[in-house]
């Protein structure tokens, strides 16, 4: 038993995998850090620095995705597609900028028509992006 869960928790965590299962399990976590720096950003330009909420969602979904990158290519996409890490970062990015134009929409839709407040809608917006982002990451960009 303590042998098949220690054959477990390597696969789930530290042996390289194309299964996409393993590697949405992984994203999760990913996405978890890139959403950490995405929402405490997003609350700091905002909140403490008086940028509006859109503009300040933008400048932190950024950040999240450059965390989100290294993260994803060290530990959750072993594979990769695109021999020239430049124009990899820069599909990746793309991805992520499309992310954006969801972000910023579902962000704005929640909080002007249904009146949630703003950091609540991006929690929401995030559920949602994160599926986008990692199934248009794993099929364009990694094996």
């Amino acid at each position: 038993m303590k042998v098949a869960i220690i054959n477990l928790s390597q696969k789930l965590l530290k042996d390289q995998t194309d299964k996409t299962k393993i590697q949405m399990f992984r994203y999760l976590f990913v996405g978890g850090a890139a959403f950490i720096v995405d929402f405490l950003s997003l609350f700091i330009l905002t909140d403490f620095f008086g940028i509006y909420y859109l503009i300040s969602a933008a400048i932190a979904f950024i950040l999240g995705l450059i965390a989100n990158y290294f993260l994803s290519i060290s530990w959750v996409f072993n594979k990769r597609k695109l021999k020239n890490r430049q124009f990899e970062f820069g599909v990746f990015a793309v991805i992520g900028i499309v992310g954006l134009g969801f972000n910023e929409a579902f962000i704005w839709f929640f909080t002007q028509d249904l009146q949630i407040y703003y950091l609540v809608s991006k929690i929401f917006a995030a559920v949602i992006i994160l599926f986008w982002n990692f199934f248009a990451r794993k099929y364009m960009l990694f094996k």
